[in-house]
């Protein structure tokens, strides 16, 4: 087998699932008869193959297979039927931190995870620095990692992956850890690998890193291949499966991007007093937002919704606008919305804006932003908290409140 080559032959899965979870062997002998199970088809009759060197996109919705198909490349799982070879070795990260020894120190858990993957304690030893300083833990690698936060295990999970020397490099939704300047010394990390001719198989629900790392993309629906293309062609169809949902329950999973796309918003940008794009605005201060919309030629006027949300997701407020008030005609051409806020009502943190085009009539989304803006606001005064207070006080005296009488 090529190093590298990953073929994916009439593969199908299932698997037995119970009602019930049977935990002793009591529980085994009492329901022998009463199970219920029944089996679930997780792939049915898939084929890809993919070249070394090339990066490939699996996309689709929750329960399509995407992650059943990265655990049996990766080997964790076996085939119900068909045949899967992968040249060379292979490096996953599906769950990152899987194998770590909660009492151990971060450093004892790089030597154990290491191990797990095939490396000799030598060349352990020998990326152990690196290791630790891309992971950003050099003052904590020495702590039992049941002291360590969320952010901090994933990011040394995956320092510890993407520092094996590997032929095949399997991703799932990796691009969620830690924060964004995290986020990018992981993307330039796996582009890194890209770029030395490893191959890539990459699972993600955000539809951008999709299209910067993988030249081609397979959809998987109900198990199936329903697209093998080009990462636009199928992302396209991605999107046209989601267009009957507002909000789909893959946002929660990285979803950012999703609609039917007659009309799309190209761009968005929030504007200053003085007609600046910025990310990065005092309390009180006036902001417009701006979207650019294309449009194919006949789309009625659509709904434009606009949702403000804290960094936690929460809805801070909301608003819609009938584009045939502002003047919207059948035309296929460009467009530009705005809104503009006279006194920006947030006191301190960072935000997130979701905007999103609909079809009037039915409530069909055309094109939704899940995060389509996320920006800063300082204080401008002595206000704290997410909600601009602007309010004013006063005083006047009055009388005396009478005295309770005693009964």
């Amino acid at each position: 087998m090529i190093r590298g080559r990953i073929v994916v032959d009439r593969v199908s899965r299932s698997f037995r699932v119970y009602p019930k979870a049977q935990r002793t062997l009591k529980d085994v002998f009492v329901s022998r008869g009463r199970t219920g199970a029944r089996e679930v088809q997780a792939l049915r009759d898939v084929s890809v193959t993919v070249e070394p060197g090339e990066a490939v996109g699996l996309v689709g919705r929750n329960g399509s297979g995407k992650t059943t198909l990265l655990r049996l490349v990766a080997g964790i799982i076996k085939p119900s039927g068909g045949r899967i070879e992968a040249g060379g070795r292979i490096a996953s990260l599906l769950e990152l931190g899987a194998g770590f020894h909660p009492e151990f120190t971060g450093r004892e858990n790089v030597y154990l995870n290491g191990s797990i993957h095939g490396l000799s304690r030598d060349r352990v030893r020998e990326a152990m620095d690196e290791i630790v300083a891309f992971a950003e833990l050099e003052r904590f690698i020495d702590l039992p990692v049941r002291t360590y936060s969320s952010g901090m295990f994933m990011r040394l999970g995956f320092s510890v992956a993407a520092h094996i020397e590997a032929d095949v490099l399997l991703l799932d939704e990796v691009f969620a850890v830690g924060d964004e300047q995290f986020q990018r010394k992981c993307f330039g990390k796996i582009a890194e690998f890209k770029n030395r001719g490893g191959t890539i198989l990459f699972v993600s629900h955000d539809a951008q890193a999709v299209e910067r790392l993988c030249d081609r993309a397979v959809l998987l629906r109900r198990g199936e291949v329903a697209f093998d293309g080009s990462t636009e062609a199928a992302i396209a169809a991605y999107r046209r499966l989601l267009a009957g949902e507002s909000s789909p329950e893959e946002v929660e999973a990285g979803l950012r991007e999703w609609g039917s796309g007659e009309a799309r918003i190209v761009a968005a940008e929030l504007l200053d007093a003085d007609g600046d794009a910025r990310l990065q605005f005092a309390s009180g201060e006036p902001l417009t937002l701006r979207l650019a919309v294309e449009a194919e030629p006949g789309v009625a006027p659509p709904l434009v919704t606009l949702e403000l949300r804290d960094d936690g997701g929460l809805v801070l407020g909301a608003t819609t606008q009938r584009t045939a008030e502002l003047g919207w005609n059948g035309a296929g051409c460009g467009r530009e919305l705005r809104f503009r806020l006279d006194r920006l009502p947030l006191a301190d943190g960072r935000f997130h804006l979701r905007v999103g085009l609909a079809d009037e009539a039915t409530g069909r989304p055309l094109h939704a932003l899940d995060d389509a803006l996320r920006f800063f606001v300082f204080p401008a005064g002595a206000a704290t908290g997410s909600v601009l207070l602007d309010g004013t006080w006063s005083m006047q005296e009055i009388e005396p409140a009478a005295p309770i009488p005693e009964p």
